[in-house]
């Protein structure tokens, strides 16, 4: 298993002191904010240093915008019927339309949000499913082989952190604050800006009652992102711990037993068996977060628009 890579290089640095597994564990799913790839001085108190989150926001922005770029302009190139990735890319688009936004917002609002509920599935789909794959520890074992960079060399410092960056809070915190505000233009667009806030409680009711209700929907409002940003985040966090964690068993036994032999059993009757379930597992969980995600934001966006309902 690749992650194996990440595992015994850290054994072999912390040898004098012992395995240290969460040490380990933190160490392939952090962001290495202290030691970015390249330090920028802050503007206006932003740090706006790039970092291995930041690397990989623009790899997977990267690889959605030069795939369906090239997608669509080959059907075009073709004519109007699909073929191959036509077919996937349209499947897709009219399963997100039809199975998403026109249930959740309606016919009238599909064509205006779908846009925007199709780019969300779409890069959070690619950010989860590229966190899966492992560039970076193939370029780590390359490293140790062959190139032997240095920690504080600029490849050294991009092979330093964890690759899934909707498993960093701050980028799933962004992707939230994206449905947040397209919740409130979306109220303010179907009803004005004034009936929009007006909407968050219903009308008709004793005056008392209001004082109750509206902090209450007003607090609702802000946890809606939250429980987008902790649901994301903590799901694709989850299957990286639990796997860096069976594959440590190898190391803990080995250095508890002190036997390599006793170590390696371990890993190939539990540790490997164990990790290709917990990855079968998490090639699931990479298309339902992506689907909860963005019908989450579908719901919401569609609750200020058919308040009625």
């Amino acid at each position: 298993m690749w992650q194996t890579a990440e595992v015994e290089g850290h054994v072999e640095a912390a040898a004098a002191g012992g395995f240290d597994a969460g040490e380990t564990i933190i160490h392939h799913l952090a962001n290495n904010a202290e030691h970015p790839i390249v330090r920028i001085p802050p503007v206006f108190g932003i740090d706006l240093s790039i970092s291995k989150h930041v690397l990989m926001l623009w790899l997977v922005a990267l690889v959605v915008f030069t795939l369906v770029t090239w997608i669509v302009r080959r059907r075009l190139a073709r004519g109007p019927v699909p073929s191959g990735a036509g077919n996937a890319l349209e499947a897709v688009v009219e399963f997100i339309r039809d199975s998403i936004v026109r249930p959740s917002i309606g016919d009238r609002w599909a064509a205006t949000w779908a846009p925007l509920i199709l780019t969300l599935f779409a890069f959070i789909f690619t950010a989860n499913l590229i966190g899966l794959i492992p560039i970076f520890e193939a370029l780590n074992l390359l490293n140790h082989w062959v190139f032997h960079a240095g920690p504080d060399s600029l490849f050294g410092r991009a092979l330093q952190g964890g690759t899934t960056a909707t498993a960093n809070f701050n980028v799933t915190v962004g992707l939230a604050l994206v449905t947040f505000f397209a919740i409130i233009i979306a109220g303010s667009k179907a009803h004005g800006f004034i009936n929009h806030w007006k909407n968050i409680v219903p009308g008709g009711m004793p005056w008392p009652i209001y004082i109750l209700l509206v902090p209450i929907e007003l607090l609702s409002m802000f946890v809606k992102p939250f429980t987008l940003t902790m649901r994301l985040a903590a799901n694709m966090t989850g299957g990286h711990i639990g796997i860096l964690a069976v594959l440590s068993l190898v190391f803990l036994f080995t250095e508890m037993m002190k036997n390599a032999m006793l170590g390696i059993g371990v890993g190939l009757a539990v540790s490997v068996p164990l990790a290709v379930a917990i990855t079968a597992l998490e090639l699931i969980v990479v298309l339902v977060q992506a689907y909860v995600f963005t019908l989450l934001s579908a719901i919401f966006i569609g609750m200020v628009i058919n308040v009625r309902h």
